[in-house]
Formats: C-alpha cells, structure tokens, sequence
C-alpha cells in the first residue's frame, strides 16, 4: 500500500495478479509480458525482456556484456544464483598490456579493452535450460524485428549518443550504426541495427553455444578484433560457460536479504545493511540529515572493505563469513559519528588484503530488470557492458558491442584485481531480493555502478522502515556518495528536490554536497517487483529517471 508521508509523482504503483515484468525501457517491458501472456516462465520474460533491451538500449545492455541473476520461487528450493560473467582471455596477461603501452592502466576503450569473454547469452542458456517454458527461438522475436526493422530512440540513448559522439567518431563501425550522417541521431529517430538483428536469428535458430560461443559468431568477433589488439580468441569462446553459484546473505529487521557473491559488490550491500540495522532508521524520518547523514557513513564504512577485498575469489580467500557477521558490523558500526562525517578515503578497512582497489571512474551503465510469473517464480536481473557503450567497438559485423569490463583490471602485481588470465574482475553490478519466512517478497535492484548498493539500501530502508510502496521508494530523492563520471573526487551527489536545509545540515557535518537535478538518471535507474503472498498480487514499480516502465497482467 502506498504510504501518505511518501512521494507522489502521479505514477501509481502497477498491481497485477498473474504476472509483472518491470524495465528501463518500455518496449522491453513489453516484451516481457507478452513472454508472460504466452504462458512463458519469469525466466521467459527476463530473457525476452534482455534481448530487447540489446537492442532498444545500446548504450546500457548487449550481447557482448555479463550477467548475474537471482531466481527463487515454491519449486526452486531456496535462491538460485547463476552467475554469467566471463574471463579474461588466456592471451590477456600483464605482460601483454605492457607490450603494447600499457603501463599503468588497461584502455577503456577500443580493442585493448575488449578482454573478457562475454557471458551474459550462455547465462540465458542456463536459465533457460532450467526454468524455462517457451520455445528458445520465440524469446527473440521482439529483439529481431526491433534491430531489423528499426525503433524509436528514447531519451536516455538519445542523451547518451549526444554525450559519447566524439568517443563514438573514434571507432568507424560504431559510427556507421551510432552516428549516421554523422551526427547522433535525436529521441524519436530511427534506430537500425542490421547486423545486430542477423546474429539474434542466428541465435535463436542455432543457440547459444552452436551460434555465439562455438560457432561463426565468436570467429566473426575474434577475427575482426584480434587483429587490432584484443586479446580474445575462439577457444576463450568455446572454453566458457556460465555456472550457478551459491548466493550470500543477511537479515535485516526480519526478512533475509540476498545477494550475488563476489566477484560482485553484493557483500558489500549487506554489509550497508547490517550496519543499519543497528540505528533507528524509522525515528530519523525520510528526507532528513539524519537519515542521509547515517545512510552515507555506512556506505563509506562498508566500502572501505570492499575495496580491500573485492576481486575473483577463485584467486583471493575472501574472509566473507567475518564481513558479513553482525559482531563485525556491531564493531564497524563505532566508526560512525552522527555529528561528524568519515574521510572516505581514509577509513581503513577492519580486515586487511594489502592493496585496497583504485575507483576510476564512470563506474558503468547497466540495466535492471525484474519479473514474476503466476506460479510464484521471480526472478531479479542485471546486465551490463559496463561504461556507455562499453569498450566502443563493435565485433566486426555481428552489430554486437564489446564490453570493456576488463579495463578495471589493474596492472600492479600486488594488487588484489590483478588482470590474469581466466580471471573474473572486480563486478560493480548487483541484482537483489529479499524474503519473509522463506518466501521472496521482493526483487530490487538499480543501474549506476558504485550508487547500486546505495539505492538498494535507499529503497530497502523506504520499503520495511518507512512503509512505502515500491513505487514512491523508488522515486523518493536519491543521493550518490563516491565518484562518478570521472569525477577525481569522492562526492555527495543529492538530488536537488532534497531540501536546501537538509543539504545545508549535511555540509555543517562535513559531507561534501553536490547538487544535481531534481531526476538525475545517472543516480540510477530502479525496478521492483513486491509479491504479496496473502493477496496473491504483485506490485511493480519502474523508474521516471529511465524510458521503464512496470506491466503486468
């Protein structure tokens, strides 16, 4: 139910009792649902749903990015995650960087920065092997006919094409697509992508491993770019697959909150969580200083150990038992005076690795999905090319981008995100869930890089401490607190419909405030589903800071 001290856009909450399936991007929406009106699983829907969202939303979403997901439903015996995340190519060692210039940093864009293989498709296999009902073929229909016949550009890849038209320019192929004429292309253009919308019938006619990892998709990707630097070849291709994985998690205020494992930075949005749990978070009042004030210093008290830790665990033991422990956040939890804010940049983490992370940034463009079906089935989604347009090239004439995911591997030997070969790096995106008596009852989740495990805490704190409905938790003002859009310095992003008083109040406390616009996308775009297990309803939520939207039936 909506909550009368909450936001109100004019944008209700979306209530359905069959099935939900919540985008950034409307016509991804849509084609989720019809997935669902079909009989298709959640599993149908998000896989629908992705495939539309590679082709409507470029700049975000693509063939040749990652993906993880959480799915749990009456039948799946607990949370299931899978994990679809590729490694670096067995070429891409240190060595290889330094011989071609590259001393202190990987590119971030170009070929040198497509070093990773990508797992988002062989991700979709998996669910799909598992949970789905539709035919594989059928799941691509949308995703063909958007590239093929051409879509409207919306705002936000409108805003984007606008904003990277001299990184595009760099790259023929990507400006061929991208920038036709020469110029980007306004919201409400259209878009065509017929390379892209050759290799999506090749995947649905050939799957995921005879087309995209075994097959002439990855040749035409390694022979296009191998030649002009990347490191990635077919046998990485061949070699890969995506896995399930055992989730992590934590309780807050009765409900257990999960998340993917590393190489994700889901440990450290339970550990936001824990160290709230231990404050009275209703008895600040949404909107306050108070309540930024406290949210912020938990982010940087838990980032300081993500920094110290996040990489591959199969290549570092990451003490995860301990960071997660409410004894550990009980201990953290001292650091956080409500007078007086940290030093981001100096709080030092409670366990030490050695070498803490360097946050370069932008920290990446994703997008956030989610869906739920009436056999209880839910399922909460994240995928990515990392940066705008990823690495910015695109695979010879398959219309896929690269992703440059493995540009934040680091080039120093003592560092815990070293780049080695078959190594997963360092992963900013984080989808979520949350359950009451072992049952899901919500899934949430953002893009925005570093922002992610703030806005989830944002909209979990809204949710169970405030009594919103999803939708005004989502829309509520946001903040950002860490880097963001290569900014060198670590801020405090705050949307300006947050009140001068309460910025003013915050800087007396020693946060460096930054106002931005009163809907600022780059704060995140939010999706969630809540399930009501009395009812038998779903409620849907998507965010006015995208091109999203909630649909159900």
């Amino acid at each position: 139910m909506s909550h009368s001290n909450g936001p109100r856009t004019g944008r209700p909450p979306v209530l359905a009792p069959r099935g939900m399936v919540c985008t950034p991007h409307y016509l991804a929406s849509a084609s989720g649902l019809d997935a669902l009106r079909r009989g298709g699983s959640a599993v149908d829907a998000a896989i629908a749903a992705n495939a539309t969202l590679c082709v409507v939303y470029p700049h975000m979403a693509g063939l040749g990015g990652d993906g993880f997901w959480l799915i749990a439903g009456p039948k799946t015996g607990g949370v299931q995650a899978l994990e679809a995340s590729g490694p670096a190519a067995l070429a891409a060692t240190r060595d290889y960087y330094r011989e071609r210039g590259c001393t202190d940093q990987i590119p971030a864009r170009g070929p040198l920065a497509a070093l990773t293989t990508p797992g988002a498709v062989d991700g979709w296999r998996l669910a799909h092997e598992r949970h789905g009902r539709l035919p594989w073929a059928s799941l691509f229909a949308d995703a063909i006919m958007y590239a093929r016949d051409g879509m409207a550009v919306s705002r936000s890849l409108a805003d984007w094409l606008a904003a990277d038209a001299t990184i595009l320019r760099q790259f023929p192929d990507m400006a061929r697509i991208y920038l036709p004429g020469g110029r980007p292309q306004r919201e409400g253009a259209r878009l065509m992508q017929a390379g892209l919308a050759d290799t999506f019938e090749q995947l649905a006619a050939s799957g995921a491993r005879a087309a995209f990892y075994e097959g002439p998709i990855a040749r035409r990707i390694c022979d296009a770019l191998g030649p002009v630097g990347s490191p990635l070849r077919p046998d990485d291709f061949a070699r890969y697959q995506a896995r399930w994985v055992s989730p992590i998690a934590t309780t807050y205020r009765g409900h257990e909150v999960v998340q993917m494992p590393p190489s994700t930075q889901g440990f450290a949005a339970l550990q936001i969580l824990n160290l709230l749990e231990g404050f009275d978070v209703a008895g600040w009042g949404d909107g306050t200083a108070d309540y930024y004030h406290h949210m912020v210093e938990a982010v940087k008290v838990a980032f300081a150990d993500r920094d110290e830790w996040l990489t591959d665990p199969d290549f570092v033991d990451i003490p995860l038992e301990t960071l997660l422990s409410k004894d550990y956040a009980a201990r953290r939890r001292k650091l956080i005076d409500a007078g007086q804010a940290l030093a981001a940049d100096q709080i030092e983490p409670g366990l030490r690795y050695g070498a803490r992370l360097d946050r370069r940034g932008p920290d990446g463009d994703t997008v956030y999905f989610c869906a739920s079906d009436a056999d209880g089935l839910v399922v909460s989604i994240i995928q990515s090319i990392y940066h705008d347009f990823g690495a910015a090239v695109v695979g010879g004439d398959t219309g896929v981008i690269m992703q440059n995911r493995g540009s934040f591997f680091s080039l120093d030997e003592t560092h815990p995100n070293r780049l080695e070969p078959g190594k997963r790096t360092f992963h900013t995106i984080i989808p979520a869930m949350m359950l009451k008596d072992g049952k899901p009852v919500l899934a949430y989740g953002t893009m925005g890089g570093e922002g992610q495990p703030q806005t989830q805490a944002a909209m979990l704190t809204r949710l169970v401490d405030f009594g919103y409905d999803v939708q005004q938790a989502i829309e509520a003002p946001r903040w950002l607190m860490g880097r963001t859009w290569g900014m060198a310095s670590r801020d405090l992003w705050l949307e300006s419909r947050i009140s001068d008083e309460t910025a003013r109040e915050l800087r007396l406390r020693g946060q460096p405030v930054k106002m931005v616009g009163r809907w600022d996308g780059t704060l995140g775009h939010a999706q969630a589903i809540r399930i009501d297990h009395e009812t038998g309803l779903f409620e849907g939520g998507a965010d006015p800071r995208g091109d999203g939207a909630a649909m159900g039936f």
